[in-house]
């Protein structure tokens, strides 16, 4: 047996070894911790005739019973030993905590809270089928009409596949796909590169659970496969930075996962008691090591911009790299020491525009930003005060506990935020909220003090897969409805 596991390729959930394999390095160490077999551009092409059969293995089980099938799924993977790869290795879920970080340089605790966190997708997954459904009976999936509010209502699936193109930046991703098993619509998972752990535990455990086999493929591969997922799948889920899904953000096939740029603003009859929600921006900014594109990365506010800004960055000066088994660990290493290089250069340049200051810098004194320990390379909490919402760095996203705090009047606010995937807005003032819920910006809109990273079970987290991946079409039938 090997001495590290070694994941195949999985073409329709048959195991496939190539002979073009990568080895991922241990982030500290840079010692090779797993091998992955890759799939070029023609194997994924040839296997994509297929999917209709998939498909079709997939909806021989009717709606309710593959929902039993991954709530039982959740169980398994929060507690079940599962294989790994091929060559009889295993992975119980401590396993999995350890391997992750590995390769991730997430600490266990954040690892184990992403963990809990999906086993809660599993878990509630008729909850959420019927947040994206909007209560529909479910039966009409698999009879293929009936009715909804008393009214006739049809729904045909537009694709024998969903390809998700993921990212390496955090496990619970993997929570958006995990329903299109529920929907009857075969998925195509491209893992990241440092990230193949979460979507072969899950793998693992809906086949455990008893979902078909042929209903998963798994293919890490380069470019050019994800080229071809691209161009040639049905239904697409895309995570990237914006100038990649820039690209096919006109795609109606191409559901893209870009910065998040969510935000916080809070209204002028609230602001005199900023202080009361310094834990609401404390858990916005720095929950999951400030990795999710649900984590603030603006502040706005009427006034005391850089008092609430030098508040939160001295809440924030505890957050420091710590050991991986630490159980208070709260920050991320970077896998890729270029990647907090870039980011800290950018955040340089930035503070070189007139106006700006980094109040997360003073309370260090001067101390880098940058930081290391145990052969991990880290950045620290940095929160910046700009002196408007032009400023390059006021409304920008980075993959660490990041915020800009820029004092803006309440009226100018939303003519200013632009795309916003999450905005909590602190206020009761009656004649705001009307103007919140109309903004366009605004994809989900808390009133009050909700931290943005905060998740319901029973709305979509960002987009509705259930509409992205079946269309509503009117229905006649004499004597049927």
């Amino acid at each position: 047996m090997s001495s590290i596991p070694e994941l195949p390729i999985l073409r329709h959930g048959t195991a496939y070894q190539s002979l073009d394999v990568a080895e991922i390095p241990h982030v500290a160490s840079g010692q090779p911790v797993i091998r992955i077999s890759q799939a070029n551009s023609g194997l994924i092409t040839r296997d994509l005739a297929a999917s209709k059969a998939a498909r079709a293995t997939l909806r021989a089980i009717p709606t309710k019973e593959r929902v039993a099938m991954v709530k039982r799924a959740g169980e398994i993977f929060l507690h079940d030993t599962l294989p790994v790869g091929i060559a009889g290795h295993t992975q119980s879920p401590e396993d999995y905590v350890h391997q992750l970080s590995t390769t991730s340089g997430l600490p266990h605790s954040l690892i184990r809270m992403n963990l809990n966190r999906l086993g809660g997708i599993f878990s509630q997954i008729d909850t959420i089928l019927r947040g994206l459904t909007r209560g529909m009976d479910l039966d009409v999936l698999d009879r293929g009409y009936g009715t909804q509010g008393g009214a006739p209502v049809s729904w045909h699936c537009l694709t024998d596949n969903l390809a998700v193109i993921l990212p390496s930046n955090s496990p619970a991703v993997n929570a958006l796909w995990i329903p299109s098993i529920a929907l009857g619509v075969p998925v195509i998972l491209k893992p990241g590169r440092e990230e193949p752990w979460t979507p072969w535990r899950v793998i693992e455990s809906l086949f455990k659970a008893g979902v078909p086999r042929e209903a998963i493929s798994f293919y890490p591969t380069g470019h050019d496969g994800s080229g071809v997922l691209l161009r040639r799948a049905g239904r697409v889920m895309m995570f990237g930075d914006d100038n990649t899904v820039a690209q096919y953000a006109a795609d109606p096939r191409v559901e893209v996962h870009g910065s998040g740029r969510s935000k916080i603003l809070i209204g002028e009859d609230k602001i005199e008691q900023w202080r009361d929600y310094l834990p609401v921006l404390v858990e916005s900014v720095s929950a999951n090591s400030g990795r999710s594109c649900i984590n603030t990365s603006a502040i706005l506010v009427p006034k005391y911009a850089k008092e609430i800004a030098e508040a939160l960055a001295r809440e924030l000066l505890a957050i420091t790299p710590r050991a991986v088994d630490d159980p208070d660990a709260r920050l991320s290493g970077f896998a890729n020491p270029a990647m907090p290089e870039w980011i800290d250069s950018t955040i340089t340049d930035g503070l070189a525009t007139p106006g700006a200051s980094e109040l997360s810098l003073s309370l260090r004194d001067g101390s880098p930003r940058k930081a290391s320990r145990d052969g991990m390379n880290y950045l620290l909490p940095t929160i910046i005060h700009t002196p408007d919402f032009s400023h390059p760095l006021a409304n920008r996203e980075f993959l660490f506990p990041f915020a800009s705090v820029t004092e803006v009047p309440q009226a100018e606010m939303l003519d200013l935020i632009g795309p916003s995937l999450v905005v909590t807005a602190i206020t009761d003032d009656a004649s705001w909220i009307p103007d919140l819920l109309e903004s366009p910006d605004i994809d989900r809109l808390n009133v009050g003090p909700t931290p943005t990273n905060r998740v319901q079970w029973d709305q979509p987290h960002e987009g509705n897969l259930f509409e992205f991946l079946y269309r509503r079409r009117s229905i006649g039938i004499a004597g049927a409805v």
